[in-house]
């Protein structure tokens, strides 16, 4: 009787039940799209390093062929699930099931071994209403969507994300929000967690998110971009405006580089107009927002110390691509004095 009691207890006994949404990149093309799946798991630590590997099908996500399709999920990173009681989102790498990081991992093209990178995303885009295949209140509505905009700022804010601020952006339902971190693969993990975490939000309301960087083609209206501020220890202590210009002049020689990895259709963006500069030329200026590379004034007031902002790659760029160009571009730029 006291085995049979003893039992009874046990399996009385309340368990959590936590959902571990795993977050991916597919293997599309020329645009990478994120998938999710949910895992249960039972008494979650709630800690990266007890998610476990999970392997999916490949050839669902054009990232391996039918007859050998498991790949491997490795989580990286890990944030409360704002919309889900016991939740997490669970931000993974894409690896092959011999344990090689896949040829979609961006993430894993990142050369830093620690976090003296700094870097502020400014994500552009466009709340998008599927029924008129426009911008929502677009062309006449004032800033449309503003509850959404601020719904979706609160769930960013609860799962943890570093969201330095929101903002109305020049076209009518194009807004933009800022994500700080330290490191290139901190920096990519939120941008991609806040973007899922938009795309959720809008389909609440009926809507989706637009993140092409001409969405409206060639009218007269600006594009949406994704800004990259970043600095490391050098730019941010030096002082000396000969390393901003050196830094800068480095990145003028590898325009293609760049622009390989700072999203598709980005030279329907990148024309000369609406505060960009062409895509196949390069210049840099102090408070030049017309320029491929502005120096803000704050750098050259604190004396040359502080950031550049890259204003060249687009909406849907991937920020572990871009994070890892402006890093070897920037040692390069070292290594030629």
């Amino acid at each position: 009787m006291d085995s049979i009691r003893k039992r009874t207890e046990k399996n009385n006994l309340k368990q959590t039940k936590s959902k571990l949404e795993y977050l991916w990149l597919d293997g599309f093309e020329p645009t990478q799209s994120l998938r999710s799946k949910t895992m249960i798991e039972t008494d979650f630590s709630g800690k990266l390093e007890d998610c476990k590997m999970w392997s999916f099908d490949g050839s669902s996500t054009l990232q391996a062929e039918g007859g050998s399709s498991d790949c491997l999920l490795k989580p990286v990173a890990i944030y409360p699930d704002p919309d889900r009681i016991n939740g997490y989102l669970v931000m993974c790498e894409v690896f092959n099931a011999d344990g090689t990081p896949h040829i979609t991992n961006g993430r894993a093209t990142i050369d830093e071994d620690d976090d003296d990178f700094w870097f502020g995303y400014e994500q552009e885009y466009f709340l998008w209403d599927p029924e008129t295949n426009l911008p929502l209140g677009f062309p006449k509505d004032q800033t449309p969507g503003r509850d959404i905009i601020e719904a979706h700022l609160d769930m960013c804010l609860d799962a943890g994300l570093n969201v330095e601020g929101i903002n109305a952006e020049v076209a009518v339902g194009q807004w933009e929000f800022q994500i700080f971190a330290k490191g290139a693969k901190n920096a990519g993990d939120e941008v991609w967690v806040a973007r899922y975490l938009a795309e959720r939000n809008a389909e609440k309301y009926g809507l989706s998110i637009n993140w092409h960087p001409k969405p409206l083609g060639a009218t007269d209206w600006n594009g949406s971009g994704m800004h990259v501020n970043f600095s490391d220890s050098t730019l941010r202590t030096c002082g000396d405006e000969n390393i901003f210009n050196q830094v800068c002049e480095e990145f003028g020689r590898n325009i293609k580089k760049h622009m390989d990895v700072y999203g598709a259709h980005n030279e329907q963006r990148l024309t000369g107009l609406h505060e960009t500069q062409s895509i196949d030329e390069f210049s840099y200026g102090v408070s030049d927002r017309g320029a491929s590379i502005r120096i803000p004034i704050g750098t050259v007031e604190d004396g040359w110390c502080g950031r550049l902002e890259d204003r060249r790659p687009s909406s849907n760029g991937d920020p572990y691509k871009i994070g890892a160009a402006v890093i070897s571009t920037t040692k390069m730029a070292y290594a030629s004095e």
